[in-house]
Parts: structure tokens; sequence; C-alpha cells
């Protein structure tokens, strides 16, 4: 196939601006492992070694970074989650990738197709026919390209799905039965609809999970019973981080706040069983009385995975299903979400004090999707550092509507301001896309032009031993330690 015309578009040194940073990619950070410890891939096609039928599938199926792209070209709703044939959808993709310079996903698309299917040349409506052809060819005869192939051309050390605590983690005992891959494939905790009673369904999803537990959740007691015993099983699963997805951190004690956070919780805890069991049975519950209901079981979820010794990941600030027709027809995950804008500083530094209190705050990772909040996660974290864990508290990659370049290097730059960038544990994909791994790629690459433009202007020493230990750290040995995969 045709090469592109301009050698200089995401050619060997795509975004590395100077000699050290280039030295530094290509002699220490290109042949680090991946650890993709956050991800949404499916667990099932994980277990099933996937192998997909065509370029749609593989690429455009769930992925709702794309699917908001071609809306915003004026792509039919059809070409993008409708009934069209896969071949059409991939056109209406192919056209409006022309109109995406400026989007990471401009880049992101050529990476894969170079990665993937060795393709350099750009994708657009006049291509489209050869790429399509040729990699629909590549899908179906190379013996390489299914789930498990993928983990290997791309040395994944370790994959972390994302696993609600009613899942019954079949697929996982499935790729752990089957020893056919070598990359370590864990769930994560992901407790959201626990935690969210003020939502519809609560009393429903509670009752399911009573189901995947073989048991009743009639008080507050059972349901934290249950939880732990999800959390053992998860363990035993190699479950070594939790998740959370919310708007802001609720706190709200209802206890009297003067006697302290170390006092006796028993009549918090009281104040909270009788708000489960209102809500379980459809009786209205005031706002201050939900807020504490939260905040309750966020401080138990943390001080569990405290005594596990697993991450808590704290996903902060996204406005979720904004448009509510489109989430009428089409449900959650379709690309109508967009940045919230909390005030999130204070709730947050007091349920860190909280759990560090009662000596339960876990390794944590903080994460806004609102660029605003990079700065106060930062010096929040910086209090709770210690445990003599090395970066304990970590201030979370950019992440969604923050992935791009600009994105990244403001996040890297304030982690250098406030704490310490060397202890960094790095990229993840965010992703359910079996061709995103070429994230970890562009993320690494903006790291190594961050540190070997500083080096080159005198800002730091230009020392390739130290530098190169610390871009192979961040790449990929800082998150292995952090997470402690076994």
């Amino acid at each position: 196939m045709k090469s592109y015309p301009d050698r200089k578009f995401l050619d060997r040194d795509f975004l590395l601006t100077t000699k050290t940073a280039q030295r530094l990619y290509h002699e220490a950070a290109v042949e680090e492992p991946i650890c993709d410890y956050h991800c949404h891939l499916s667990p099932q096609e994980i277990a099933d070694d996937r192998r997909f039928p065509d370029l749609a599938a593989v690429w455009l199926g769930g992925d709702h970074y794309k699917w908001r792209a071609m809306r915003a070209n004026g792509v039919d709703e059809r070409f993008i989650t409708g009934d069209a044939e896969p071949y059409e959808k991939f056109l209406a993709w192919a056209e409006t990738v022309p109109h995406l310079m400026g989007n990471p996903l401009y880049h992101w698309t050529h990476l894969e197709l170079q990665r993937y299917f060795d393709i350099a040349e750009l994708l657009n409506r006049d291509s489209a026919p050869e790429i399509w052809k040729a990699t629909y060819e590549i899908l179906h005869k190379d013996p390489q390209f299914s789930v498990y192939g993928i983990f290997k051309r791309f040395k994944v050390y370790a994959v972390g799905t994302t696993d609600d605590p009613a899942d019954t983690l079949e697929w996982h005992e499935k790729v752990a039965a089957a020893q056919a891959t070598e990359t370590k494939v864990v769930p994560s905790f992901r407790p959201d609809k626990v935690i969210a009673i003020d939502k519809e369904g609560f009393a429903a999803y509670i009752a399911r999970l009573a189901t995947v537990a073989g048991t009743t959740i009639r008080s507050l007691e059972d349901l934290l019973g249950v939880l732990k015993g999800r959390m053992d099983i998860f363990d035993a699963q190699g479950c070594r981080a939790s998740d959370h997805g919310l708007e802001y951190i609720p706190f709200e004690l209802i206890q009297d706040r003067s006697k302290g956070l170390t006092g006796d919780f028993s009549q918090w805890e009281k104040e909270v069983h009788e708000t489960l069991v209102k809500v379980l049975a459809g009786v209205p519950v005031d706002a201050c009385s939900l807020e504490s209901y939260k905040t309750f079981m966020l401080s138990f979820l943390g001080s569990e995975y405290h005594d596990r010794g697993w991450v808590m990941q704290l996903h902060l600030a996204a406005l979720q299903n904004i448009n509510s027709q489109a989430f009428k027809a089409l449900g959650p995950d379709t690309g109508y979400d967009a940045i919230h804008d909390h005030r999130i500083a204070e709730h947050l530094a007091c349920f860190l004090d909280l759990l560090q209190s009662r000596q339960k705050l876990p390794k944590t990772i903080l994460y806004s999707l609102n660029p605003k909040d990079l700065y106060p996660l930062g010096s929040i974290m910086g209090s709770f550092q210690g445990d003599g864990i090395p970066g304990k508290m970590q201030l979370g990659s950019a992440w969604w509507f923050l992935d791009h370049r600009d994105g990244m290097e403001n996040q890297l730059k304030v982690l250098g301001n406030l704490g310490l960038l060397s202890r960094f544990v790095g990229m993840l994909t965010d992703s359910r896309s079996f061709l995103s791994y070429p994230r970890h790629e562009y993320f690494r690459r903006i790291l190594c032009n961050i540190l070997g433009t500083w080096a080159e202007e005198g800002e730091i020493p230009s020392h390739f031993p130290f530098l190169s230990d610390m871009v192979r750290d961040i790449s990929f040995r800082n998150a292995q330690r952090y997470f402690a995969y076994t």
C-alpha cells in the first residue's frame, strides 16, 4: 500500500522534538511492557480469545469517542449505532477522519493502522476500499490476530477490567483455567450502583446483588456482609484495584461533627441502616440522609480496600447522559457525556481524612475529568502521602476528554510541580477496544519529549542513565509494583 506523502507525519520520531527525547523513547520506553490497569474490555471476549470479523467490529463497536466525532461530522445515526452494514459504517468513519486534524483520534486512527496492520496510508473515502480489503484479509487469515495474539504482540503484562460486584466473574475464571495467555487478566471492583442510593433501580440492583450472593439483603449489616463476600471472591481472582465513577465525593456524617472523626460510629451506622431500609421499602428519604449513606458506604469500601491491599481509583467530574432523548433511544455509554464542574476539594479532603483518621486509607489514584481540578487534587494528595509507600497517593493520568497531547502534558507537568513525577504509575487505555494499545505509545512519546526538552534546555540534568530509568518506571515498572499483580 502507499505510504504517507509527508514522511514527517507519524515517522519514527513522531512527537519527539529533541535528540534526547528521541533517544529516551527508542532506547528506554519503546520496549517496556504495557500494564493496562484500567480498561473496559469485555472479559467474555478475552475468555473467548475473540477474532473480529472486520474493521468495523473491532474499531467502531462500542467506541463512543468515534461516535461523537461522526455525529459532529453530520453522519446519520444509522451509520453509527444503527442497522447499516459494517462496510457502510466504516465508510462513514473514513469520511470523518480527514476532518479530525487537531483531535487525538486522528493520530490514534493512523497509529492503529500502522501498528496493527502495517498500513501507512491516510484514511479517507478514496483509500477506504483498499484499507478495508487489506485489514479484512489480515483479520481473517493472520493466526496471531485474536485477543491473545494482540496481547502478545503488544507485550500486555496485565489488563484490569471493570466489573460490578454482582458480576459472576465466570469469564475471568475461564481465562485463568485455560492458561492460554501470559497476560494477567484481573477484575476491578466497580461498586457504583451500591453507592447510588438516589438513582432509579437501586432496590432492584440490591435484590440482584443478593441473588448472586445466594442470600437476602434486608439490612445494612446484610449489605456489608455481601460486599465483603464479593470482595473476597474478587480478591481470589486476582483483583488488586477498585474503581469508582462519581460526579463528586459525598461527605455527610449526620452525627455530631464536634466529636471528631475518630469517635464512636455506631450512631452513624444506625442512621444509615434506617435510610437503607426506607429506600428499599420505597419510603422517601431526605437528601441529607442519602448523602450520609453514600459517605458511609464509600468509607466502608475504602477501609476494606486498605485491608486487602487494593488500590482505590476515584474517577470524578463526569456529567453523564445529558441528552435525554438520545439516552432513551440508545442507553448509556453512547457518547452523550460531558465534563462536570462540581466543587470537589473540600469533600475529597474530608473523605480522605476520615479514612486516614481510622488508619484505613488505601493506596489511591485521583482522576478528574475537569482540568480545573488537577491542582486541587495534586495538593490534596500531598497531604496524605506516607506509610512507606512511594507514590501512595497518585494524580491519575489524563482521562477521557483529556487524554490528548495537551491534556497529558498538563497532567504530567502539574504532577511534576506538586509531587514526584518519577513515582507516577503512568498511562491506561480506559478503552473498550482491543486496538487501543498505541495510546500507551502516544503517552510515552509525550513523556519522553517533555523530559528530553527539559534536559536540553538545562532545566534538569542531562543524565541519560537516570532519565532512562525514570522513563522505564513511568512506562511500566511503577504500575507493576504499585498494583502488585501476582
